[in-house]
């Protein structure tokens, strides 16, 4: 039993990653599942997707790698975040549809609670702004409009639960209604201070806390799988949200430590250790990982459109058939031109948090085409990522001067030495890139005991490239002006 199975259940597919007992990737499978737009700015997944991608791709990767149900020491699960989920707690029939993290239809809800002065009270208990983002009034919004189900929640009758709960209870036969803390601090109804669902928050929501999961450490018993599941039950001993998991899988243990994921978000988090920063730069607080009981906090800088973007020049304009597509295309834009695409497809996240503003491009000409959309589309990506850590330097001062980085763009050499350019630093990509599943299954397996503990898995982690700056500061400053003005004029006209 040398190998650990890591959930990887994400926005746009699921994935599951056998490792072995060096903690290297012995087989991956990876499936994709529907995204649905029912109105502009509303995203949702159907539950019934998300747990058939998750139950087949960790049977298939468990194949692939040649392995019995035997070989498998434990299980970790890291999950797309603020993802809302409600359920029947007999049936485990949904209420309704998965409430995606990009949804913004609580936008209203959020106004009128700032609206009445609540935010600075969530914000000094959470860590969070009062925006659309959160599971906290996205489960609000499924309690109001969704008779009866005020008072099923509160019979017991109704769980909630973020997509790591939802799987947990499946996987486990509805044994288990848990959480760890990285995906309660997502929530807006957890205070990351006490480390406890707070009842001021779920009374100014209207939400029965009889609905909540149980909170544990990222490393812990989170159960035993249904034994039909897999040939023989298995445990769940690690669980992280996204992009904790990848500050743990890049080993960022030590104040100052610096990473960004590039998934259909991008999100970097700065390791504050035991403090907990109070942003003025309209950055969140959260709990970067919680291990026997101890609390890593962070600050964390949210965009909600990366690779996204990418996406959509796919799906949308059409005009590349697959990611691999845009890097090639980028290199042959005309340098003449300078296109700002600002990707707020559903609003901007950080520093700005707009909920209501929508994606705009700026700089179009007649000879305006493919290849210059491609690259607007891939600078977007630093230039938000500029706007992130230029707001971390200013909350907290003992930023690294290196970023790791990780995620699926990262992959791109292009797109890695513009983030590099723009932001005028070194940009550091680990030899293994999927960190985010990694970090899940260190958690698993170090509890497991078939992993190292934390200043052993910091050994391990291996670079394969440096990106250096190389493009002069008076270009540097002249570009992120531009991108600065294209932002105003896209918050102006929301």
């Amino acid at each position: 039993m040398t190998h650990i199975l890591a959930i990887d259940q994400g926005t746009t597919s699921s994935r599951a990653i056998v490792f072995d007992g060096e903690m290297q990737v012995k087989a991956i499978a990876q499936e994709e599942f529907k995204q649905h737009f029912p109105q502009s700015g509303w995203v949702e997944h159907d539950v019934s997707d998300i747990w058939s991608t998750t139950a087949g791709t960790c049977r298939a990767a468990i194949e692939k790698a040649n392995l019995g149900v035997g070989d498998i020491a434990a299980i970790g699960i890291t999950n797309q975040r603020e993802t809302t989920v409600v359920w029947d707690r007999e049936t485990g029939k949904p209420l309704y549809n998965a409430i995606v993290w990009q949804d913004r239809r609580t936008a209203e809800i959020c106004q009128a609670l700032k609206a009445d002065g609540h935010e600075a009270m969530v914000t000094e208990k959470t860590g969070l702004l009062l925006d659309p983002y959160f599971s906290g009034t996205k489960l609000k919004w499924i309690l109001d409009n969704h008779e009866g189900a005020r008072a099923r929640a509160a019979d017991g009758k109704l769980l909630f639960g973020t997509v790591d709960s939802y799987l947990i209870w499946r996987l486990t036969g509805g044994a288990q209604h848990v959480t760890d803390a990285t995906n309660a601090a997502r929530t807006m109804l957890y205070n990351i201070r006490e480390g406890k669902w707070d009842s001021d928050i779920c009374t100014l929501f209207d939400i029965p806390m009889q609905m909540l999961p149980e909170v544990r450490d990222c490393a812990a018993d989170f159960g035993m799988t249904r034994a039909d599941l897999f040939g023989s039950p298995l445990p769940i001993l690690g669980v992280a949200g996204d992009q904790q998991a990848a500050t743990i899988g890049q080993a960022c243990f030590q104040p100052g430590m610096l990473k960004s994921t590039y998934g259909t978000g991008c999100f970097a988090l700065l390791n504050t250790g035991d403090a907990l920063v109070s942003s003025q730069n309209r950055l969140l607080g959260t709990i970067a990982y919680q291990l026997d009981g101890r609390t890593t906090y962070a600050l964390e800088g949210s965009i909600f459109i990366a690779g996204a973007v990418v996406q959509w020049l796919r799906d949308g304009l059409k005009i590349i058939r697959e990611a691999a597509e845009t890097q090639p295309l980028a290199e042959r834009a005309d340098e003449t031109q300078q296109l700002y695409l600002v990707p707020a497809f559903t609003g901007l996240g950080a520093p700005y948090w707009d909920a209501e503003c929508r994606g705009a491009i700026y700089g179009l000409t007649r000879g305006s085409g493919p290849a210059e959309f491609a690259r607007a589309a891939l600078e977007s990506v630093g230039y938000q990522t500029r706007d992130l850590l230029e707001a971390m330097t200013a909350d907290w001062h003992g930023a690294a001067a290196t970023l790791r980085v990780d995620g699926g763009m990262s992959a791109s050499d292009w797109t890695m030495q513009f983030l590099a350019d723009i932001i005028g630093a070194p940009v550091d990509r680990p030899k293994v890139l999927e960190t985010t599943a990694l970090g899940a299954a260190w958690l698993a397996g170090m509890r497991a005991g078939i992993y190292p503990d934390q200043d052993g898995f910091a050994r391990t982690w291996a670079l394969e490239q440096t990106f250096t700056p190389t493009m002069p500061q008076a270009l540097r400053d002249q570009k992120y002006a531009g991108w600065k003005d294209a932002v105003r004029r896209t918050l102006t006209t929301s």
